[in-house]
């Protein structure tokens, strides 16, 4: 996709936090320093990034085979998935906010695909959950209140945590704010993202998330400076959601055992 300037969409890499906040039964809080990628997939496909290594290994790198169905081309499937959803107008870009590999190796809790029409209006986003246990499902968002700062919902289907049953729904709220370089000479997509992402079940909120970076376009040297300043982190990521289970357990939090998982690989 081009924006009106005629200047395609540049790839962007994220830093910033994750924040979890549980508020009962036992109080519980965490805060850790993350980084992310923010891809244009239309944009890419037309003029791939030379910086950033895609569907082969680097310290940093993307590999489309992590998402969706597994296959080969990330756009492909999620344009295929969302037209057998019915959302047809999803013709614009298609920023995937996601984890990268890291050194060859990634775990991707989730990720955020939103889906824009030609008009640069968003069409859909879908929310990709990977559990510990190696499944993954997508809740897709659409509709007419769909909308970038918006509290957008999803039922809960799909297991997650062995500290939170099935049940309940999830409140979205996503913000962006656009990045213009120095003298304006072309828009290059998001300058910071905030994807919040509350649990609540029947006694109300219960678990408080959120993802949040500064966004600059991917250069060799940025990947450089965040591969060696958290060259581990697909590792601490698998680590810290083990190290908050144990501290969950220590706090008595009850366990529920996991469920089948959803019959379909899209709810809505």
């Amino acid at each position: 996709m081009k924006h009106a300037n005629g200047a395609n969409a540049a790839a962007l890499i994220g830093t910033g936090e994750v924040r979890h906040t549980r508020l009962r039964p036992a109080p519980h809080r965490f805060v850790y320093p993350t980084y992310f990628l923010m891809l244009p997939l239309r944009s890419l496909r037309a003029a791939p990034c030379t910086a950033l290594p895609r569907n082969r290994f680097g310290l940093i790198s993307f590999h489309d085979a992590d998402h969706g169905d597994g296959r080969a081309d990330a756009l492909a499937w999620i344009d295929e998935a969302l037209a057998r959803e019915g959302v047809t107008d999803a013709d614009g870009e298609v920023w995937l906010h996601s984890y990268p590999r890291v050194f060859g190796f990634t775990f991707k809790p989730v990720s955020f695909w939103y889906c824009h029409r030609a008009d640069d209006t968003l069409a859909a986003i879908v929310v990709e959950v990977n559990n510990t246990f190696g499944e993954r499902h997508c809740y897709l968002l659409d509709g007419l209140n769909l909308a970038f700062g918006r509290e957008l919902q999803a039922g809960k289907v799909f297991h997650v945590s062995p500290f939170c049953a099935v049940t309940g729904s999830y409140r979205f709220r996503f913000m962006r704010n656009d990045l213009m370089p120095p003298g304006g000479a072309a828009r290059h997509g998001f300058g910071r993202t905030v994807a919040c992402v509350d649990h609540h079940d029947a006694q109300g909120l219960l678990i408080r998330t959120s993802v949040s970076g500064e966004l600059r376009p991917v250069t060799a040297a940025r990947l450089r400076a965040a591969f060696f300043g958290m060259p581990m982190m697909t590792l601490g990521v698998i680590v810290h959601i083990h190290w908050q289970a144990l501290l969950l357990w220590r706090k008595r939090v009850p366990f529920f055992r996991k469920p089948a998982p959803p019959s379909t690989f899209i709810t809505r």
